[in-house]
């Protein structure tokens, strides 16, 4: 008996095209035009969206007293160089939800807090009433175990226990990440680090 295989979908190839299919992400369209993929944050994501590359430090900053961070929000990486630039650092972040939520420019860290406890902002409990009015230190805040606080009001570079949120528009205005680069960025950085958000 002769079968016709143009016809029919060979085993390895369904469950190849079927896999393809449940694992293919989400695809937005970014205020720029460029198409962007992501999932939430309940599936399981092999990769998430963070593009790595090295930076020179000049193009941003006139000097890098007190050290210099840069976080990236296109490409979700926070770069940090030491004073006297014999340490670069780069790591995936999280980003925030929306472009009215991202603030950039220039700031800095005008406080560092190991342990830190959370509240949500008035604007983030009008949008989620549910939310506790104040979370302490622990596995279940969302500052992670670690915070960078920013001249800006609300706005920190800190950890978080969720590690799927890290290469993510995940945040409500912060810039996160995985708890043990929190760690080292926060015995790298010292109250005065310059801080720029691109």
């Amino acid at each position: 008996m002769a079968v016709d295989r143009s016809k029919k979908l060979g085993r390895r190839a369904f469950m190849a095209s079927g896999a393809a299919f449940l694992s293919a992400p989400a695809i937005a369209q970014t205020e720029t035009g460029t198409t962007e993929v992501e999932r939430d944050l309940d599936d399981i994501v092999v990769r998430n969206i963070s593009s790595f590359r090295s930076l020179d430090w000049a193009p941003y900053f006139d000097n890098l007293r007190n050290g210099a961070v840069l976080v990236d929000v296109t490409s979700r990486a926070l770069h940090y160089w030491s004073e006297d630039e014999s340490v670069y650092k780069l790591y995936p972040t999280s980003v925030p939800l929306t472009e009215d939520l991202t603030r950039r420019g220039r700031t800095k860290v005008v406080r560092k807090v190991d342990g830190p406890s959370w509240r949500p902002t008035p604007s983030m409990k009008k949008r989620n009433p549910e939310w506790p009015d104040y979370v302490g230190p622990g596995p279940d805040n969302p500052l992670g175990t670690h915070a960078l606080y920013l001249s800006w009001t609300y706005y920190r570079i800190h950890g978080t226990h969720d590690t799927r949120k890290i290469g993510r528009r995940s945040s409500n205005g912060c810039i996160g990440l995985y708890n043990e680069h929190i760690s080292e960025l926060f015995s790298l950085t010292k109250v005065g680090t310059q801080v720029l958000l691109i």
